[in-house]
Parts: C-alpha cells; structure tokens; sequence
C-alpha cells in the first residue's frame, strides 16, 4: 500500500533557537576504518544477528536470510517457508521464534522475488530440499550457532505444501508445521475429477492468476495447473500419510476455505497411528491478519514442547 510522503519546512528562528541552546559537549569523530561495509557490527559475543546469503540449488542462488537467536547455542532452527506467490512472508513470526531461541532460515524459490531461475513447483520442492542440506553443513551449522539435527519445517499456504513434501521425504525431519496448508495437487485434481480436464486445468490456472504472478518469473498460470494434474498422485496430502505417521506435527487452520481438507490430513495422520498431532483454528482469513499474536503464540507453545 502506497502512503504520501509528508514534507515539513523547520522555521528559520527555530533553527536559531536550537543552535544557541545547544551543548557545547562535542561528540567523539567516528574512528577510521578499513572495512567497506556500510554498517559497524555491535561488538559482543552470540547476539542475536541477522545474515544473509545466497543458498546454492541446482544451479541458481536462492536469496535467504538468517534470524540467528542470542546465545552460544547451539538453537534449534526453524525453515520458514513462503506461498504462493508469497505476499505474506510471516517474518513477525520469524522474529518472535528468535526470541524464542530458535534459528529462522526465510528464502525465496527459484523464479520468485528477484531469486534467479524459473518458478515451478517441482522446483521449490528441490529448493526446500538444498535449504535443509545448507542448514547440516557442519561449517554453516557453526556459523549460524545452530543444531542440524534439530530443524523443524514451518509453511504457509503453498508453504505448507512445500512443508509436507519436504518432510515426508526427509525422515530426520522430525517435526513438521503448516499455517493453511495448500494441498495445490490435490485441488487440481478434484477440479478435473469434477469439471473434466480442459475445464478444471482452466479453473485451476484461473486460480493461480487471481493469486498474482508478478513476482514470479519463468512460469505460466496455464504451466503450473498442469504441472500440479500431472504431479497429483504423489504430491496429494493423503499421500503423505504414511511416510509423515510418526513425526510431530502442528496443522493450523483458518476460515478460508482450506480447514476441511487440513482437518481431513490430520484425522489421516492420527488414524495411521500418528499421537503427535496438534490441530488449532483460528477465525480469521488466509493471512491470519487479525490474528497474528495468536497465531504467534499458538507456534511458539508448540515450539517450547518439542525443546522439552
């Protein structure tokens, strides 16, 4: 949302009255300096910091950042993981979990938000795949003061979507949670089941295009319902179940749309035997815009459970 800029004009006499009001205590000259940051870094040892980096994923460099939390760790970390195409980044939530004590990695997918290369959803899948795998290397790991045997997978919308893919074929994913999860697949596949192919392609693209594709690059609306038919038997959330029964799982939902069909994984998730699952829903819409403290606070007591 654009805001005016509002200009002001200081009064000459007040400028006058300033100066002749003023301390004489002159400050310090900022010392001289080699570096050629643009910005000095706080001296102290294991603040909370932020960084930034480029992830390397089959070929192009995902734009990411770090929230690395305060201490000498090493933190639990959590990936956050972006929709589609990723307006809301939820990084109000990546601040509170680094206060929390957690490590936050945010990144952009291929094709999306200036990060090099085609979006798809085969893609982003491989994308959130090499963000885990940067995570574990040991030097990174010490880097970013952070435990690669203890990182969660946290996903919005198509987040989530990423979420469930990633940890269902990732078993040291040990705890996985998604905020109106998009089971994108399964969507095409029930329009095409209900409406034909041509027809539910179509609606399915309509649908993509009213989400916006302007920060997406290499793509169509048309590409990716196709992409999301041609994928649907092994990207569907039912799935999953299997391979994702025994993992600790947090699945919040909102007035949407989408609580049904999340209500419906987690149901299957506990019906294969699955003990550790938390459902929340919370009377709000897709981005959770009035509700964000108790969306936060519902994240952050799941988070304190699993450091127990």
């Amino acid at each position: 949302m654009k805001r005016p800029l509002l200009c002001t004009a200081a009064a000459a006499s007040l400028g006058v009255g300033l100066l002749l009001s003023a301390s004489p205590v002159q400050s310090k000259p900022p010392q001289a300096t080699t570096s050629t940051s643009l910005l000095s870094t706080p001296q102290g040892a294991n603040r909370a910091e932020m960084q930034t980096m480029q992830i390397p994923s089959h070929g192009a460099p995902l734009n990411a950042l770090v929230y690395v939390a305060a201490g000498a760790g090493p933190h639990p970390a959590v990936i956050l993981l972006h929709g589609f195409p990723g307006n809301e980044r939820n990084l109000d939530l990546a601040q509170d979990m680094r206060r929390a004590g957690w490590d936050v990695l945010y990144f952009n997918y291929r094709g999306s938000w200036g990060t090099p290369g085609n979006f798809s959803f085969t893609h982003s899948i491989e994308d959130t795949a090499a963000a885990i795998a940067y995570l574990r290397q040991p030097n990174v790991a010490k880097t970013l003061r952070l435990d690669p045997a203890r990182i969660v997978l946290l996903g919005h919308s198509m987040g989530g979507f990423m979420t469930v893919e990633a940890a269902a074929a990732d078993p040291a994913i040990k705890a996985f949670a998604t905020i109106s999860a998009a089971d994108m697949a399964g969507h095409a596949q029930a329009l095409v089941r209900k409406d034909g192919e041509a027809a539910g392609i179509k609606a399915m693209s309509a649908g993509l295009a009213d989400e916006g594709m302007a920060p997406l690059s290499g793509c169509t609306p048309d590409g990716l319902a196709r992409e999301l038919l041609d994928h649907a038997p092994e990207w569907i959330f039912p799935s999953k179940v299997d391979a994702l029964k025994n993992r600790t799982a947090l699945i919040i939902t909102s007035d949407d749309g989408l609580a049904p069909a999340n209500q419906a994984f987690a149901a299957d998730l506990r019906k294969a035997g699955d003990t550790h699952v938390t459902t929340v829903h919370l009377p709000t819409d897709h981005a959770y815009s009035d509700q964000r403290l108790e969306l936060s606070k519902s994240v952050l007591k799941w988070l304190a459970n699993l450091a127990k």
